[in-house]
Protein backbone atom coordinates (compact mmCIF):
# COMPACT_ATOMS: atom_id res chain seq x y z
CA UNK A 1 0.00 0.00 0.00
CA UNK A 2 1.53 3.36 -0.74
CA UNK A 3 2.02 5.66 1.48
CA UNK A 4 -0.64 7.98 0.94
CA UNK A 5 -3.36 5.21 0.75
CA UNK A 6 -1.93 4.00 3.76
CA UNK A 7 -2.34 7.21 5.39
CA UNK A 8 -5.80 7.84 4.50
CA UNK A 9 -6.59 4.06 5.92
CA UNK A 10 -5.11 5.02 9.41
CA UNK A 11 -6.56 8.49 9.35
CA UNK A 12 -10.14 6.91 8.51
CA UNK A 13 -9.88 4.26 11.40
CA UNK A 14 -8.72 6.61 13.73
CA UNK A 15 -11.16 8.77 13.26
CA UNK A 16 -13.75 6.32 13.78
CA UNK A 17 -12.66 4.55 16.42
CA UNK A 18 -11.54 7.43 18.41
CA UNK A 19 -15.23 8.62 18.31
CA UNK A 20 -17.25 8.51 22.13
CA UNK A 21 -13.25 6.63 23.73
CA UNK A 22 -12.53 8.57 26.90
CA UNK A 23 -8.74 10.61 26.71
CA UNK A 24 -6.12 9.26 28.93
CA UNK A 25 -6.44 12.16 30.85
CA UNK A 26 -10.26 11.95 31.59
CA UNK A 27 -10.61 8.39 31.68
CA UNK A 28 -7.61 7.83 33.98
CA UNK A 29 -7.41 10.28 37.05
CA UNK A 30 -10.52 12.80 36.53
CA UNK A 31 -7.90 15.55 35.65
CA UNK A 32 -7.69 17.57 32.09
CA UNK A 33 -4.68 16.05 30.62
CA UNK A 34 -2.75 18.89 28.47
CA UNK A 35 0.10 18.15 26.64
CA UNK A 36 2.49 20.60 25.58
CA UNK A 37 5.78 20.34 23.44
CA UNK A 38 8.33 21.14 25.92
CA UNK A 39 11.20 19.52 27.41
CA UNK A 40 10.60 17.88 30.87
CA UNK A 41 11.19 19.85 33.91
CA UNK A 42 12.32 23.02 31.97
CA UNK A 43 11.36 26.36 32.41
CA UNK A 44 8.81 26.42 30.02
CA UNK A 45 7.12 23.28 31.26
CA UNK A 46 6.95 25.37 34.70
CA UNK A 47 5.34 27.80 32.69
CA UNK A 48 2.47 25.21 31.42
CA UNK A 49 2.26 24.35 34.74
CA UNK A 50 1.71 27.54 36.10
CA UNK A 51 -0.98 28.13 33.44
CA UNK A 52 -2.76 25.36 34.02
CA UNK A 53 -3.24 25.47 37.84
CA UNK A 54 -4.23 29.44 37.46
CA UNK A 55 -6.70 27.87 35.54
CA UNK A 56 -7.80 24.73 38.20
CA UNK A 57 -8.21 27.85 40.75
CA UNK A 58 -10.41 29.74 38.28
CA UNK A 59 -12.72 26.86 36.93
CA UNK A 60 -12.44 24.19 39.94
CA UNK A 61 -11.46 22.07 36.83
CA UNK A 62 -8.47 19.55 37.82
CA UNK A 63 -5.50 19.18 35.67
CA UNK A 64 -2.33 17.18 34.60
CA UNK A 65 0.32 19.09 32.40
CA UNK A 66 2.56 16.33 30.57
CA UNK A 67 5.49 17.75 28.79
CA UNK A 68 7.36 16.11 26.02
CA UNK A 69 9.71 17.14 23.31
CA UNK A 70 11.20 14.25 21.40
CA UNK A 71 9.11 11.94 19.67
CA UNK A 72 6.48 14.53 20.47
CA UNK A 73 3.93 13.25 17.19
CA UNK A 74 5.00 9.77 17.34
CA UNK A 75 4.03 9.09 21.20
CA UNK A 76 0.92 10.95 20.06
CA UNK A 77 0.25 8.28 17.22
CA UNK A 78 0.92 5.48 20.09
CA UNK A 79 -1.50 7.08 22.46
CA UNK A 80 -4.40 7.29 19.72
CA UNK A 81 -3.30 3.31 18.56
CA UNK A 82 -4.73 3.11 22.46
CA UNK A 83 -7.83 5.22 22.23
CA UNK A 84 -5.81 7.47 25.06
CA UNK A 85 -5.46 10.91 23.74
CA UNK A 86 -4.72 13.68 25.91
CA UNK A 87 -7.48 16.03 26.14
CA UNK A 88 -5.94 18.96 25.35
CA UNK A 89 -2.19 19.31 22.90
CA UNK A 90 -0.93 22.58 22.86
CA UNK A 91 1.23 21.80 19.90
CA UNK A 92 2.29 23.68 16.43
CA UNK A 93 0.02 25.69 14.16
CA UNK A 94 1.65 23.63 11.31
CA UNK A 95 0.71 20.64 12.93
CA UNK A 96 -3.16 21.22 13.01
CA UNK A 97 -3.71 19.86 9.23
CA UNK A 98 -1.30 16.21 10.05
CA UNK A 99 -3.55 15.78 13.33
CA UNK A 100 -6.94 16.55 11.51
CA UNK A 101 -6.28 14.24 9.05
CA UNK A 102 -5.85 11.45 11.44
CA UNK A 103 -9.10 12.44 13.00
CA UNK A 104 -7.34 13.43 16.35
CA UNK A 105 -9.07 16.96 16.52
CA UNK A 106 -12.26 18.26 17.30
CA UNK A 107 -13.97 21.26 14.93
CA UNK A 108 -14.52 24.14 17.11
CA UNK A 109 -17.37 26.89 16.70
CA UNK A 110 -15.14 30.00 17.12
CA UNK A 111 -18.04 31.75 17.94
CA UNK A 112 -18.98 30.00 21.27
CA UNK A 113 -15.37 30.83 22.33
CA UNK A 114 -15.66 33.48 24.72
CA UNK A 115 -13.27 35.99 24.20
CA UNK A 116 -12.90 35.03 20.00
CA UNK A 117 -13.80 38.42 19.15
CA UNK A 118 -10.28 39.22 20.59
CA UNK A 119 -8.27 36.96 18.61
CA UNK A 120 -5.55 38.47 15.99
CA UNK A 121 -7.27 37.69 12.42
CA UNK A 122 -3.63 36.29 11.72
CA UNK A 123 -3.74 33.56 14.37
CA UNK A 124 -6.95 32.80 13.65
CA UNK A 125 -6.53 31.63 10.30
CA UNK A 126 -3.77 29.76 11.56
CA UNK A 127 -6.26 27.49 13.56
CA UNK A 128 -8.19 26.93 10.38
CA UNK A 129 -8.37 23.56 8.14
CA UNK A 130 -8.39 23.70 4.62
CA UNK A 131 -11.83 23.05 4.67
CA UNK A 132 -11.96 26.65 6.25
CA UNK A 133 -13.46 25.44 9.60
CA UNK A 134 -11.45 25.85 13.11
CA UNK A 135 -9.67 23.16 14.46
CA UNK A 136 -8.02 24.87 17.21
CA UNK A 137 -7.89 27.98 19.37
CA UNK A 138 -4.72 29.97 18.81
CA UNK A 139 -2.62 30.30 22.11
CA UNK A 140 0.76 31.93 21.04
CA UNK A 141 2.21 33.70 17.75
CA UNK A 142 6.11 34.13 16.62
CA UNK A 143 7.32 36.09 13.76
CA UNK A 144 11.68 35.44 12.91
CA UNK A 145 14.42 37.89 13.34
CA UNK A 146 17.87 38.14 13.56
CA UNK A 147 19.79 37.75 16.94
CA UNK A 148 22.96 39.00 16.54
CA UNK A 149 26.54 39.09 18.89
CA UNK A 150 26.39 43.14 18.96
CA UNK A 151 29.66 42.80 20.40
CA UNK A 152 30.88 40.65 17.52
CA UNK A 153 29.42 43.32 15.17
CA UNK A 154 31.22 46.10 17.05
CA UNK A 155 34.42 45.00 17.39
CA UNK A 156 34.12 44.43 13.16
CA UNK A 157 33.70 48.00 13.08
CA UNK A 158 30.03 47.15 11.29
CA UNK A 159 26.54 48.46 11.41
CA UNK A 160 23.30 46.37 11.17
CA UNK A 161 22.52 44.60 7.93
CA UNK A 162 19.86 46.50 6.20
CA UNK A 163 20.60 44.45 2.76
CA UNK A 164 21.65 40.40 2.49
CA UNK A 165 24.49 41.50 0.65
CA UNK A 166 25.52 43.37 4.23
CA UNK A 167 24.27 39.85 6.27
CA UNK A 168 26.22 38.30 3.91
CA UNK A 169 29.54 40.59 4.71
CA UNK A 170 28.58 40.37 8.24
CA UNK A 171 28.87 36.54 8.84
CA UNK A 172 32.01 36.57 6.36
CA UNK A 173 33.79 39.37 8.88
CA UNK A 174 32.49 36.87 12.29
CA UNK A 175 34.34 33.90 10.46
CA UNK A 176 37.45 35.71 9.16
CA UNK A 177 38.04 38.21 11.79
CA UNK A 178 38.78 36.61 15.17
CA UNK A 179 35.65 38.61 16.95
CA UNK A 180 35.97 36.80 19.91
CA UNK A 181 39.74 38.09 19.92
CA UNK A 182 41.00 35.00 21.43
CA UNK A 183 43.67 34.56 18.41
CA UNK A 184 41.80 31.65 16.69
CA UNK A 185 39.61 31.05 13.49
CA UNK A 186 37.05 29.71 15.57
CA UNK A 187 34.42 31.68 14.82
CA UNK A 188 31.78 31.43 11.89
CA UNK A 189 29.26 34.04 10.71
CA UNK A 190 25.60 32.25 10.90
CA UNK A 191 24.36 29.30 13.09
CA UNK A 192 21.74 27.02 11.12
CA UNK A 193 19.45 23.83 12.28
CA UNK A 194 20.20 22.90 8.77
CA UNK A 195 19.28 19.26 9.55
CA UNK A 196 16.46 17.43 8.41
CA UNK A 197 14.96 16.11 11.55
CA UNK A 198 10.97 17.47 11.73
CA UNK A 199 11.78 19.67 8.90
CA UNK A 200 14.34 22.03 9.94
CA UNK A 201 16.27 22.90 7.64
CA UNK A 202 13.05 24.04 5.40
CA UNK A 203 11.67 25.84 8.96
CA UNK A 204 15.21 28.02 8.85
CA UNK A 205 15.24 29.00 4.83
CA UNK A 206 11.62 29.66 5.21
CA UNK A 207 11.89 33.42 6.47
CA UNK A 208 14.80 34.65 3.91
CA UNK A 209 12.38 33.14 1.22
CA UNK A 210 9.35 34.87 2.29
CA UNK A 211 11.89 37.77 2.58
CA UNK A 212 12.71 37.62 -0.71
CA UNK A 213 8.98 37.24 -2.23
CA UNK A 214 9.37 33.54 -2.58
CA UNK A 215 7.20 30.75 -1.53
CA UNK A 216 6.65 27.39 -1.17
CA UNK A 217 3.05 26.73 -2.94
CA UNK A 218 0.33 29.03 -3.45
CA UNK A 219 -3.58 29.34 -3.71
CA UNK A 220 -4.80 28.61 -7.08
CA UNK A 221 -8.38 28.85 -6.15
CA UNK A 222 -11.55 26.51 -4.54
CA UNK A 223 -9.42 24.92 -1.92
CA UNK A 224 -6.65 23.65 -4.33
CA UNK A 225 -3.09 24.73 -4.12
CA UNK A 226 0.07 24.71 -6.67
CA UNK A 227 3.92 24.44 -6.01
CA UNK A 228 5.72 27.53 -6.74
CA UNK A 229 9.41 26.41 -5.55
CA UNK A 230 10.88 26.94 -9.05
CA UNK A 231 10.04 30.62 -8.60
CA UNK A 232 13.24 32.89 -9.38
CA UNK A 233 12.72 33.89 -6.11
CA UNK A 234 12.49 30.95 -4.05
CA UNK A 235 15.56 29.98 -5.68
CA UNK A 236 17.40 32.61 -5.19
CA UNK A 237 17.26 32.54 -1.38
CA UNK A 238 17.97 28.47 -1.26
CA UNK A 239 21.16 29.98 -3.63
CA UNK A 240 21.68 33.00 -0.75
CA UNK A 241 21.93 30.00 1.89
CA UNK A 242 24.09 27.76 -0.53
CA UNK A 243 26.57 30.07 -1.34
CA UNK A 244 26.77 30.71 2.90
CA UNK A 245 27.44 26.66 3.22
CA UNK A 246 29.81 26.39 -0.07
CA UNK A 247 31.78 29.59 -0.91
CA UNK A 248 31.98 31.78 1.61
CA UNK A 249 32.09 29.14 4.30
CA UNK A 250 30.41 31.02 7.06
CA UNK A 251 28.00 28.55 8.39
CA UNK A 252 29.20 26.86 11.72
CA UNK A 253 30.56 23.24 11.00
CA UNK A 254 27.54 20.30 11.17
CA UNK A 255 25.32 22.58 10.73
CA UNK A 256 23.42 20.59 8.09
CA UNK A 257 23.36 17.77 10.80
CA UNK A 258 21.58 20.04 13.66
CA UNK A 259 18.32 20.43 14.97
CA UNK A 260 17.56 23.62 17.00
CA UNK A 261 18.15 21.71 20.35
CA UNK A 262 22.15 21.69 19.18
CA UNK A 263 22.08 25.18 17.59
CA UNK A 264 20.85 26.88 20.39
CA UNK A 265 23.95 25.17 22.05
CA UNK A 266 26.16 26.25 19.54
CA UNK A 267 25.21 30.06 19.54
CA UNK A 268 25.88 30.23 23.30
CA UNK A 269 29.56 28.46 22.81
CA UNK A 270 30.34 31.33 20.38
CA UNK A 271 30.61 28.95 17.45
CA UNK A 272 28.73 31.72 15.54
CA UNK A 273 27.19 35.10 15.87
CA UNK A 274 24.05 35.39 13.85
CA UNK A 275 20.76 32.92 14.40
CA UNK A 276 17.65 33.55 12.45
CA UNK A 277 15.54 32.03 15.09
CA UNK A 278 11.91 33.32 16.65
CA UNK A 279 11.78 34.80 19.95
CA UNK A 280 11.38 32.31 22.52
CA UNK A 281 15.20 31.76 23.34
CA UNK A 282 16.05 35.33 23.62
CA UNK A 283 15.72 35.02 27.45
CA UNK A 284 17.94 32.04 27.48
CA UNK A 285 20.49 33.64 25.43
CA UNK A 286 20.41 36.78 27.38
CA UNK A 287 21.08 34.83 30.76
CA UNK A 288 23.87 32.47 29.03
CA UNK A 289 25.14 34.74 27.15
CA UNK A 290 24.75 38.16 28.51
CA UNK A 291 22.39 41.15 27.73
CA UNK A 292 25.01 44.06 26.53
CA UNK A 293 26.12 41.29 24.26
CA UNK A 294 22.66 40.48 21.88
CA UNK A 295 20.99 42.37 19.83
CA UNK A 296 17.87 41.49 17.47
CA UNK A 297 17.30 43.03 13.80
CA UNK A 298 14.89 42.60 11.39
CA UNK A 299 15.28 39.95 8.41
CA UNK A 300 16.58 42.05 5.62
CA UNK A 301 14.51 42.15 2.67
CA UNK A 302 15.87 39.99 -0.31
CA UNK A 303 17.13 41.50 -3.27
CA UNK A 304 13.89 40.66 -5.05
CA UNK A 305 11.11 40.99 -1.91
CA UNK A 306 10.30 41.93 1.12
CA UNK A 307 9.62 42.08 4.02
CA UNK A 308 8.37 38.91 5.01
CA UNK A 309 9.20 36.39 7.53
CA UNK A 310 7.86 33.08 8.68
CA UNK A 311 4.99 33.11 10.98
CA UNK A 312 4.06 30.42 13.61
CA UNK A 313 2.68 29.81 16.74
CA UNK A 314 0.66 27.42 18.55
CA UNK A 315 -3.23 26.30 18.71
CA UNK A 316 -4.91 25.13 22.00
CA UNK A 317 -6.29 21.93 20.14
CA UNK A 318 -9.31 20.09 21.83
CA UNK A 319 -8.60 16.08 21.04
CA UNK A 320 -11.07 13.50 20.04
CA UNK A 321 -12.55 11.21 21.76
CA UNK A 322 -12.04 13.56 25.40
CA UNK A 323 -14.87 12.69 28.43
CA UNK A 324 -14.82 16.36 29.02
CA UNK A 325 -15.35 18.38 26.06
CA UNK A 326 -16.83 20.87 28.91
CA UNK A 327 -13.27 21.24 30.62
CA UNK A 328 -11.86 21.25 26.81
CA UNK A 329 -13.76 24.84 25.83
CA UNK A 330 -13.52 26.04 30.07
CA UNK A 331 -9.35 25.91 28.95
CA UNK A 332 -8.94 27.26 25.40
CA UNK A 333 -10.29 30.13 27.01
CA UNK A 334 -8.97 30.52 29.58
CA UNK A 335 -5.38 29.84 27.87
CA UNK A 336 -6.47 33.12 25.44
CA UNK A 337 -7.80 35.29 28.08
CA UNK A 338 -5.66 38.43 28.89
CA UNK A 339 -5.15 36.92 32.57
CA UNK A 340 -3.74 33.54 30.48
CA UNK A 341 -1.93 35.35 27.64
CA UNK A 342 0.10 37.04 30.33
CA UNK A 343 0.82 33.85 32.48
CA UNK A 344 2.17 32.38 29.46
CA UNK A 345 4.05 35.12 28.34
CA UNK A 346 6.27 34.59 31.47
CA UNK A 347 7.22 38.81 31.70
CA UNK A 348 11.14 38.72 30.87
CA UNK A 349 12.18 36.00 31.88
CA UNK A 350 13.27 32.32 30.06
CA UNK A 351 10.13 29.88 29.63
CA UNK A 352 7.65 31.75 27.77
CA UNK A 353 5.07 29.76 26.22
CA UNK A 354 3.42 32.63 24.44
CA UNK A 355 5.83 34.32 22.62
CA UNK A 356 3.74 36.91 21.30
CA UNK A 357 0.43 37.57 22.77
CA UNK A 358 -2.89 36.42 20.39
CA UNK A 359 -5.19 38.48 22.43
CA UNK A 360 -4.96 42.07 20.85
CA UNK A 361 -6.29 43.14 24.44
CA UNK A 362 -2.51 42.16 26.01
CA UNK A 363 -0.22 44.91 25.63
CA UNK A 364 2.83 43.98 24.84
CA UNK A 365 5.34 46.12 26.28
CA UNK A 366 3.34 46.36 29.74
CA UNK A 367 4.40 42.79 29.72
CA UNK A 368 7.43 42.87 28.68
CA UNK A 369 10.17 45.38 29.44
CA UNK A 370 12.98 44.36 26.87
CA UNK A 371 12.43 46.04 23.98
CA UNK A 372 14.12 43.54 21.51
CA UNK A 373 10.70 41.94 21.56
CA UNK A 374 9.54 44.95 19.73
CA UNK A 375 11.58 43.69 16.80
CA UNK A 376 9.37 40.38 16.87
CA UNK A 377 6.44 42.36 17.58
CA UNK A 378 6.50 44.31 14.17
CA UNK A 379 7.94 41.68 12.31
CA UNK A 380 4.77 39.81 12.79
CA UNK A 381 2.99 42.45 10.98
CA UNK A 382 4.22 40.58 7.53
CA UNK A 383 4.63 37.23 8.80
CA UNK A 384 3.53 34.52 6.84
CA UNK A 385 2.02 31.12 8.10
CA UNK A 386 2.25 27.83 6.41
CA UNK A 387 -1.02 27.60 4.06
CA UNK A 388 -4.15 25.69 4.80
CA UNK A 389 -3.20 22.41 2.75
CA UNK A 390 -4.54 19.17 4.64
CA UNK A 391 -0.96 18.49 6.02
CA UNK A 392 1.80 20.72 5.99
CA UNK A 393 4.11 18.24 7.52
CA UNK A 394 5.58 15.87 4.02
CA UNK A 395 5.55 19.56 2.16
CA UNK A 396 7.95 20.99 5.14
CA UNK A 397 9.77 17.59 4.98
CA UNK A 398 10.22 17.42 1.39
CA UNK A 399 11.70 20.92 1.76
CA UNK A 400 13.77 20.26 4.19
CA UNK A 401 15.47 16.92 2.24
CA UNK A 402 15.89 18.96 -0.89
CA UNK A 403 17.48 22.31 1.08
CA UNK A 404 19.46 20.42 2.85
CA UNK A 405 21.29 18.17 -0.07
CA UNK A 406 21.88 21.27 -1.85
CA UNK A 407 23.61 23.16 1.13
CA UNK A 408 25.50 19.58 2.47
CA UNK A 409 26.71 18.92 -1.32
CA UNK A 410 28.37 21.64 -2.66
CA UNK A 411 28.14 20.51 -6.40
CA UNK A 412 24.38 20.09 -6.65
CA UNK A 413 22.82 22.68 -8.41
CA UNK A 414 19.89 24.70 -6.96
CA UNK A 415 17.71 25.25 -10.28
CA UNK A 416 17.73 21.61 -10.76
CA UNK A 417 17.20 20.43 -7.18
CA UNK A 418 13.91 23.39 -6.85
CA UNK A 419 12.55 21.24 -10.09
CA UNK A 420 13.10 17.84 -8.53
CA UNK A 421 11.38 19.17 -5.62
CA UNK A 422 8.42 20.90 -7.56
CA UNK A 423 7.64 17.48 -8.77
CA UNK A 424 7.30 16.22 -5.47
CA UNK A 425 5.72 18.67 -4.12
CA UNK A 426 3.57 18.49 -7.11
CA UNK A 427 2.91 14.62 -6.39
CA UNK A 428 1.77 15.12 -2.63
CA UNK A 429 -0.64 17.93 -3.36
CA UNK A 430 -2.22 15.51 -5.68
CA UNK A 431 -2.26 12.76 -3.21
CA UNK A 432 -4.05 15.29 -0.89
CA UNK A 433 -6.78 15.99 -2.91
CA UNK A 434 -5.42 19.80 -2.72
CA UNK A 435 -3.99 19.90 -6.26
Amino acid sequence: MSRQLLGVAVATALAVTLTGCGSGGSSSDDALQIWIRQAPDSDSAKTAKKLADAFTKASGVKTKVVALFDDFETKLQQQAAQKKLPDIVINDTAQLGNMHTQGWLREIDMNAVAGHDKLSETALKAAQGSDGKYYGVPFSAQSFALIIRKDWREKVGMQPPQSWDDLAKLAKAFTEKDPDGNGQADTYGFVAPAGTKRGYASWYASSLIYANGGDFIKAAGGGKFASTVTDPKTVEAVQFLQDQFCKAKTVNPGAVSNDTTVTHEVFEKGQGGIYLVGPYVLARFIKSIGTDKLEVDPVPNGPSGGPGTLGEGENVYLMAGSGNQDGQKKFAEFAVSADGQKIGMNKDANGAIVRLPVNTAVDLSAERSDPRWKVFQDSYAHAVYAPPVPNWAPIRQDSADAFNAVWADCSADVKTKMGELNTKLTQELQSQKAS
